[in-house]
């Protein structure tokens, strides 16, 4: 009985181990062994089919941006000149069109107003260089005398006892490092001769495409048209007419602000009997106007430094005070008037242009600065829709003038009232009186 129960507790418990432990798996059928796929075995930790090809995509993307960024700095210096040109084919060419619809080939109209320009510039260039040649030599045949002045006024005025023989000695005892400089010099002249002949070369090239962008400036308009659909055309016509208007107003305007400025400043100037006074009203007139920020302070100087080496040094303080006050006159009363309706830029938007024009492109940038800001200007008033405030809040000085106004206004109808009744008063009395 014992032995036939203990059997029984046997066999549950390996039943109950069996249940546990689950079905034994089916042997492998009889064959070759299978393939290894990528997604078993070693690579099946799980690597997506797709990973290798992306891999050697983005291989592929970085190194396209890598050509691309060296390419883009390699021409950054082409693309600066192509931007250039065209803003200056865009200042040029109403007058070629105005010459266009007279008759004249734009061809012809284009070399003729470029004859123009280049016959201003060299004026301009000419009378300048005459100017600084006849007074660096001026300078230098009174430096000794200069040089005696300064030592004087240096003495008297520190209690020094300087003198010419001293200085002598010691500019003789630096002239190992006057010597090492000159060389320096020397040895820099091919660098700045290759730089002379690349800015010549880069003159030409903007030269070059400026002709072409507006000899053909109808062709290239079609062109870039040609590739978009119509209603996007009429948006880059539109674009391309302010871009027309203002870059042309921003130049006229300023060509007749340096003309009225010029003429001013050379009345002054042959007042004072300066030299050169044409040369320097020129210098004045242009460097004012077609400079952006430290243009008037440039234009200034140059009278100023040539006023304190005539008889009566005391010119330059008329000259200044003259060049301060026709500026004055020029930013209230000239500049609003001309600017009206060509280039109408705050002051403030024009600076700030300036100032981001030459952070990005330099000199260009802050030259191309203001007609660019009045494109992009012009181009927003288009297509910015603007309504009209009223709300009286929007001014606080406004609205105190306005609660002023009606304060004083009420003052007086209160004395008209006073008086009137004081009046009446007065007449009833002298009826009432026998």
């Amino acid at each position: 009985m014992a032995s036939s129960a203990e059997q029984q507790n046997s066999d549950r418990s390996a039943q109950v181990v069996d249940e546990v432990a689950g079905p034994t798996p089916a042997s492998p059928p009889p064959g070759p062994a299978p393939a290894r796929t990528p997604g078993d075995g070693l690579w099946g930790s799980g690597m997506p089919r797709w990973l290798p090809r992306a891999m050697v995509l983005a291989l592929v993307m970085v190194g396209l941006f890598q050509l691309a960024d060296w390419a883009f700095h390699e021409l950054i210096d082409l693309f600066v000149m192509l931007l250039v040109s065209f803003f200056l084919s865009l200042a040029l060419e109403p007058a070629v069109d105005r010459m266009a619809a007279r008759g004249v080939r734009r061809g012809v109209g284009t070399f003729l107003v470029f004859v123009a320009v280049a016959i201003a510039v060299g004026g301009f260039l000419t009378a300048l260089g005459t100017l600084l040649v006849d007074q660096v030599a001026k300078i230098a045949s009174d430096l000794p005398h200069l040089l005696d002045n300064l030592i004087a006024w240096i003495n008297s005025t520190f209690h020094q006892d300087l003198s010419v023989d001293e200085l002598q000695k010691k500019l003789l005892k630096d002239s190992g490092a006057i010597e090492n400089y000159a060389q320096q010099a020397a040895d820099n002249v091919w660098g700045v001769s290759s730089t002379l002949i690349g800015g010549l070369f880069q003159a030409f090239t903007v030269g070059l495409f400026t002709f072409y962008f507006t000899a053909d400036g109808p062709r290239v308009r079609r062109t870039v048209c040609s590739m978009l659909p119509p209603a996007k055309q009429a948006e880059v016509l539109r674009a391309w007419e302010i871009a027309l208007a203002k870059t042309g107003g921003y130049l006229y305007s300023r060509a007749l602000l340096a003309v009225a400025s010029a003429l001013a400043h050379w009345v002054m100037f042959a007042l004072l009997d300066l030299p050169y006074a044409a040369a320097q009203a020129v210098w004045v007139g242009v460097m004012s106007q077609f400079v952006p920020t430290i243009g008037t302070y440039l234009a200034g100087a140059l009278p100023v430094l040539v006023a304190l080496t005539t008889d009566q040094p005391v010119d330059a303080v008329w000259v200044l005070v003259f060049v301060v006050v026709y500026q004055q006159i020029e930013n209230y009363l000239l500049h609003p008037r001309i600017t009206a309706k060509t280039v109408d830029v705050h002051p403030a938007v024009a600076f700030g242009a300036v100032i981001a024009g030459a952070a990005l492109l330099g000199g260009v940038g802050a030259l191309i600065a203001i007609p660019a800001a009045a494109t992009l200007q012009g181009f927003v008033g288009t297509y910015v829709r603007r309504y009209e405030v009223t709300d009286p809040r929007i001014d606080r000085g406004e609205q105190r003038r306005q609660r002023r106004e009606l304060r004083r206004e009420a003052a007086r109808r209160l004395r008209r009232m006073v008086g009137a009744d004081s009046g009446d008063s007065g007449d009833s009395g002298g009826a009432e009186r026998p």
